[in-house]
């Protein structure tokens, strides 16, 4: 019984924890899309002079840089926790908070890489979307259609933070534990990173297949009229 309170205690803890962390990171972190395009053009040779030309990309190039992505972030997070993860239970919520940073970072890469930047309101809040998917939540198109972007964004933290507390907090305990957490906590960093980015890919790459399909459709439809 004890255990069960525990875990519904921490269940509790790490949501808020989550919640608090990506309202902050949403306000704070940004990746630059001219920046990181370019960075993609000097450091993969990446043959797209704008994010309309990455849909002229191999997607296998794409699939490739993605991977490459999700490394660096998982390796970074992994040192992050072995660092904070001395403390156990009294670091686990500032590593979360600096966790959720990386996460988004490396979701926002990843939604640029397959040619999606997030310049407008509507963009943002299709960004949480693939946050949300990564997270392992489905929402609902009409959803975002129905709501202002401002009142979208909160709700759909909320539901990631339900989603990942429930997700972590089986494997998570082991961090009350100082010392040996460290090497727990790296483990798991670097465990939720991997599963976040590859759930984030999975819907880049689906929705840039689909607008890839339709960009090809053009200039086939205009042939035969």
């Amino acid at each position: 019984m004890r255990n069960d309170e525990r875990k519904s205690w921490l269940r509790r803890r790490l949501e808020g924890a989550i919640r608090s962390a990506f309202l902050k990171a949403y306000d704070t972190i940004k990746v630059d899309p001219k920046n990181y395009l370019d960075h993609l053009r000097m450091a993969y040779h990446l043959p797209a002079l704008t994010y309309d030309g990455v849909y002229s990309v191999n997607p296998e190039i794409l699939d490739s840089i993605a991977e490459d992505t999700i490394r660096a972030h998982m390796r970074m997070a992994a040192a992050e926790g072995a660092g904070l993860g001395l403390g156990g239970l009294f670091t686990m919520l500032p590593d979360l908070g600096i966790l959720a940073g990386i996460t988004l970072r490396m979701i926002q890469k990843l939604s640029l890489l397959y040619g999606f930047p997030y310049n407008t309101e509507q963009e943002e809040a299709e960004l949480w979307v693939a946050a949300a998917s990564a997270a392992g939540v489905d929402i609902s198109r009409e959803l975002l259609e129905k709501q202002f972007v401002s009142k979208f964004v909160p709700r759909v933290i909320q539901r990631i933070a339900v989603s990942a507390s429930a997700e972590i907090v089986e494997k998570w305990t082991a961090r009350l534990i100082p010392l040996v957490s460290s090497v727990i906590g790296a483990g798991l960093n670097y465990y939720f990173v991997k599963i976040w980015g590859e759930r984030a890919v999975a819907h880049f790459r689906r929705r840039h297949r689909e607008i890839r399909q339709a960009k090809n459709a053009i200039p086939l439809r205009a042939s035969q009229s």
